[in-house]
């Protein structure tokens, strides 16, 4: 087993905790392979980093996520300061350029961090990417997520992530149908229906709704030295997160490449998914070596 180690680096308005197993530089060449994810915090990648001792792998808490303690006193989280963060935190390492394993709104900082700095990495595997601007439904895909945050503001996290599962998990466009369905109840997915009185969450809140909004620049994306791949579950069809990133990979000019598993596959079970880990890590391997 490969160990950890945990260091800080201080950034002005952040402690930013990371993540380290193997040696830096890398001890073959290889670019360190750096897995981030929005608003997960390393933890998510539990399952997946030790599929790849091979290689050295850095995981990181983003700005005022786990144990990145912030201190500019906002509460935000948007690609632009995350992006600037991990260039920084790139930098640190004195291994780059890295190759990017980045899932859901990481994938959108990954994206972001291609745009700003190009030479910061070799690979981009960007998996299932929330950007509403690259859906035909964009309107109704942005009344969707008012609708899980208003739930979260009128009866607490239970009855706000219920509404975001029904979101998540709704087939194609969000039609009359979806606005036309009865609230969620929290208790049908084993969550509590008392109100815990916290709004501060940053998957209901607002505070990551920049994330969603982000607008890729094409031509910048393209014509970077950077090689970008677009991913999508194989179980994720239809939903939400899957078109997206079938939206994106089309507004880069290519197809999504289809991984195992669905949105969250790369895990082994946090925060209530039950992916497919190791088969997950074997196509990310395939698709990192150039397959």
């Amino acid at each position: 087993m490969t160990d950890i180690r945990t260091e800080t680096l201080a950034l002005p308005g952040v402690d930013l905790v990371y993540d380290v197993r193997g040696p830096l530089p890398p001890a073959d060449g290889r670019p360190a392979l750096l897995m981030i994810g929005q608003p997960m915090t390393a933890e998510g990648f539990t399952a997946l980093a030790p599929h790849f001792t091979d290689r050295t792998v850095v995981t990181y808490d983003p700005r005022g996520l786990g144990r990145s303690v912030r201190t500019d006193g906002r509460t935000d989280h948007t690609p632009q300061q995350q992006a600037a963060d991990l260039h920084l935190l790139i930098e640190a390492l004195g291994a780059g350029p890295v190759d990017v394993f980045a899932s859901s709104g990481g994938a959108v900082t990954g994206l972001e961090l291609v745009a700003t700095h190009p030479d910061d990495v070799v690979t981009l595997v960007a998996h299932e990417p929330p950007i509403n601007a690259v859906l035909p439904d964009a309107t109704a895909a942005e009344r969707a997520r008012a609708g899980f945050y208003d739930a979260y503001q009128a009866k607490g996290a239970g009855a706000g992530m219920a509404a975001f599962i029904a979101m998540t998990s709704w087939q194609g466009e969000f039609t009359d149908a979806y606005f036309a369905q009865p609230a969620s109840d929290p208790a049908m997915f084993g969550m509590p229906t008392e109100d815990d009185g916290r709004r501060d969450d940053p998957l209901l809140s607002k505070n990551s709704w920049a994330i969603s909004d982000y607008r890729p620049d094409a031509d910048l994306l393209t014509a970077a030295p950077t090689r970008i791949v677009i991913a999508v579950g194989e179980e994720s069809a239809g939903t939400y997160t899957a078109r997206t990133a079938l939206g994106t990979a089309a507004l880069l000019g290519q197809e999504a490449t289809v991984f195992p598993s669905h949105h969250g596959g790369f895990m082994g079970g946090e925060f209530g998914y039950a992916g497919k880990p190791e088969e997950f890590a074997a196509r990310l391997r395939e698709v990192l070596d150039g397959r």
